[in-house]
């Protein structure tokens, strides 16, 4: 195996759970800080979610590792799950951890890794433990919480992810978290998340927006969409302005469709009055950190979704919308104001950088 570097500068291996988006828009935020504090660094990205999204959040060089060490959960779009599909890929990763585990150690020992950070696919902490590299995990919840949920079938998995967890050398747990008991070391930090590249005069030119702010609306449904949108309930806003990433939204004149790769999310908000989204914590983040109100839908069957809307209920102006009055309703939800945040807008927002400092005092010490 060739080796991808020379010492002397920190090499951080950064695994990601290629369960839709946000796992991968997390870490990569942290990539980028990393870079930022530290521009030599040497970064190795591991995941399978696709190049260009690392790209649009790491502003310098990694190399793409594009390998899967979980599954999270199988998905048609950000709600329909296959459960079964989902339990039938985590066994078989379990059967085959050893060959998967084997490979991956030669690869950190070969490249002389100085420290493993994952969001937050269990097997990453054996394979740091054997590679005699420290592993560090990021997350609001672990898998064990998730799949514990969903019956006793599940639960030889839940144990096995529960083993690995305990094997992490620390965890940064972000907010709006479950308690994540299976880990040992356990860290609290504030909201991570991209901030906008460009100026809002910049994207208005760009993409021609000239409605107010007050009637800008932010589409955004995750890595893996929604089907279905009940786009002709626009019509009755013609005055309004709708920016979606949705490939497949028609072409109506209130619509404005960004498909350039890019562009994110992140980057329209402060053009917005509202970010309308299902529960995500990386897309709820980046609002909260801008302080843009949230509507979020609701989903009873992914148990982080509780964590998520109770959050945005606490920390930010928010409305809570009941799947059938998105589909089957008129949208009078945006003719009402949002909901003040119960507590108030205080979750601290520099999970960034102080998870990327820690990372490279570990490494420099």
């Amino acid at each position: 195996m060739t080796q991808v570097t020379t010492k002397n500068r920190p090499i951080i291996y950064l695994a990601a759970t290629g369960h839709g988006f946000g796992h991968a828009v997390r870490i990569s935020t942290i990539a980028d800080a990393i870079l930022k504090l530290r521009p030599d660094s040497l970064l190795i990205m591991v995941t399978t979610a696709p190049r260009w999204l690392l790209e649009s959040y790491i502003s310098g060089d990694f190399i793409y590792r594009p390998l899967a060490f979980d599954v999270g959960v199988i998905q048609a779009d950000s709600f329909k799950m296959d459960k079964a599909a989902t339990l039938n890929k985590m066994q078989e990763i379990y059967e085959k951890r050893q060959a998967l585990m084997a490979a991956e150690i030669n690869f950190i020992k070969t490249n002389q890794v100085d420290l493993i950070l994952a969001d937050i696919p269990p097997l990453i902490a054996p394979i740091a433990q054997l590679a005699g590299v420290p592993c560090w995990m990021m997350s609001n919840f672990g898998w064990d919480f998730i799949y514990e949920a969903w019956g006793e079938e599940w639960q030889g998995i839940v144990n096995w992810i529960k083993d690995c967890y305990q094997q992490c050398d620390r965890l940064f747990r972000l907010p709006m978290a479950e308690p994540m008991k299976a880990f040992n070391s356990i860290t609290d930090v504030g909201l991570t998340g991209g901030n906008p590249r460009y100026t809002m005069d910049e994207l208005k030119d760009q993409f021609n927006l000239t409605a107010s702010p007050e009637k800008t609306i932010l589409l955004t449904f995750g890595g893996l969409g929604l089907q279905q949108i009940p786009y002709d309930n626009l019509a009755q806003f013609s005055d309004w302005q709708f920016i979606t990433f949705d490939r497949q939204a028609p072409q109506l004149n209130n619509i404005i469709k960004i498909t350039e790769p890019f562009y994110r999310p992140v980057d329209f908000m402060p053009l917005c009055e509202r970010v309308i989204s299902k529960p995500g914590f990386s897309t709820f983040a980046e609002a909260m950190r801008l302080e843009i109100p949230i509507v979020s839908l609701v989903r009873d069957d992914f148990a982080e979704a509780a964590l998520l809307l109770e959050g945005i209920e606490n920390y930010a102006e928010h409305q809570i919308i009941e799947t059938e009055g998105f589909f089957q309703g008129n949208w009078d939800f945006l003719k009402q104001a949002p909901n003040p945040p119960k507590i108030g807008k205080s979750l601290p927002k520099d999970g960034c950088t102080v998870i990327a400092q820690a990372i490279l005092d570990q490494v420099n010490n």
